[in-house]
């Protein structure tokens, strides 16, 4: 009989240590994700400027929490039509003419800002212009974005794609929101806006150098009927319904962020505020730092269930102790979860949806988590009126993880989706090998 061969030995710490690092086979095979990745990083320092800055400069103006609330009503409608009709434009139209168009459109509206920025006695109404004109253009510029990654990123790369541009957002909202309160600080809204329009300018250099990403040759022009024709597609994937269902109703029942100044203010903590805003990102930061794993698994289903059902939960228990400390890492895990639930999302939708539909789809998915959190505000300011901050909090975690739980049972093809068997997984994964 032969000897048997000795047994591998296990692998070492470092070999364990790497496979949690990010999974970088996107940046190595697709030189447009590379452009791409480096490009966002930059917008978003830009962005955050001019994110910082532009409410900061309405409370200088008029001292009104009502005049910075008012910023977010005028940026709702043009975000939700545009984001609409941005979908059926990126699939009727060169995506990388949309995404260059939309960048130079943002940076000369950073210009604008500049300019009244710099003007003897700055006037309000241009910020308000300026920032429904913003929420327009990003509302065009993200479907062609999110639909462009499909294309450029090979089929089995999808979950690290979108493990790594959370990654670059992450960085982008700790460090961005830093360093753009010391610009406006020490330096005035001027500055701010200067750094924003220069780096919307190398946004565009780099923009330039994207290989173009040309329609179907039989895509129809953008028109309402194309984008009910999207919804009802939408409508008829069991597995896509819940991932837009699972995000808006976390977000709805559990996005506490607007009511976080009385909640510091209840724990007698008002120091921890600006933490109370970073800890969600700090723990997004830290999954993308260790998502290498994430490319292994292959039923995404899962991770929006679970990452949803964490994110509530850490919610609920934020609102529940009275511990500042415990509150900050609770709102760490609960960013953790929202990060795990996201990349199941993207990997779902990029790996399942035509691409003579992905425009629009795309459009759907900018309000499925872009309205959630908005109306997720509104819903914690009124509870916080009626029951007081922390029972508005925790309260809205356990309804985010019940309504996970009721979703989760009614449409159990969510659940059950696995990449290597699932019909729309499968018929997407072999167009892209013909094409």
């Amino acid at each position: 009989m032969t000897e048997a061969p000795p047994a591998s030995p296990p692998p070492s710490p470092p070999s364990r240590f790497r496979a949690l690092l990010p999974d970088l086979s996107p940046w190595r095979s697709s030189p447009d994700f590379r452009l791409l990745w480096i490009q966002g990083l930059i917008t978003y320092f830009g962005s955050f400027m001019a994110l910082i800055a532009l409410p900061l400069q309405i409370k200088h103006l008029t001292g009104s929490p009502l005049a910075v609330g008012a910023m977010g009503a005028v940026e709702l409608v043009p975000l939700v039509v545009f984001g609409l009709y941005g979908g059926a434009l990126a699939d009727a139209v060169d995506r990388r003419r949309v995404i260059l168009l939309t960048e130079a459109g943002l940076g000369v509206l950073a210009a604008i800002l500049l300019v009244n920025a710099l003007l003897p006695e700055p006037l309000l109404w241009p910020l308000y212009v300026v920032a429904g004109g913003v929420a327009a253009l990003a509302g065009l510029q993200r479907p062609a974005l999110d639909s462009l990654m499909a294309r450029i990123v090979p089929h089995q790369q999808q979950t690290a794609a979108a493990a790594l541009n959370s990654l670059r957002w992450q960085i982008g909202a700790i460090a961005g929101p830093a360093l753009a309160g010391l610009v406006v600080a020490y330096a005035g809204h001027g500055t701010a806006y200067a750094v924003t329009v220069c780096t919307f300018a190398a946004s565009v250099l780099l923009c330039l150098r994207l290989s173009p990403a040309p329609p179907a040759g039989d895509a129809a022009k953008p028109s309402l009927r194309g984008i009910v024709e999207g919804a009802r597609y939408a409508w008829s994937r069991p597995v896509l319904l819940g991932t837009y269902a699972i995000d808006l109703a976390a977000m709805f029942f559990a996005f506490p962020n607007t009511i976080f100044p009385f909640l510091a203010d209840e724990l007698d903590a008002e120091w921890s505020l600006g933490l109370m805003y970073a800890a969600g990102s700090v723990g997004s930061l830290a999954l993308g730092l260790t998502s290498g794993w994430t490319s292994r698994v292959r039923r995404h289903g899962l991770f929006v269930v679970f990452g949803a059902a964490v994110w509530g939960l850490a919610i609920a228990a934020a609102g529940w102790f009275s511990s500042v400390w415990v509150v900050l890492v609770c709102l760490g895990v609960a960013g953790a979860g929202d990060m795990l639930s996201g990349l199941g999302r993207s990997t779902i939708w990029n790996q399942t949806i035509p691409e003579e539909l992905r425009g629009r789809l795309a459009g759907i998915e900018v309000l499925s988590y872009s309205v959630g959190p908005q109306l997720g505000q509104v819903r914690a300011g009124a509870m916080a009126g009626w029951t007081g901050t922390r029972s508005a909090i925790w309260t809205g975690g356990v309804a985010c993880v019940a309504s996970v739980a009721l979703l989760t049972a009614a449409l159990p093809k969510l659940v059950r989706y696995d990449s290597e068997t699932d019909e729309d997984a499968v018929r997407r994964r072999e167009a892209r090998a013909e094409g």
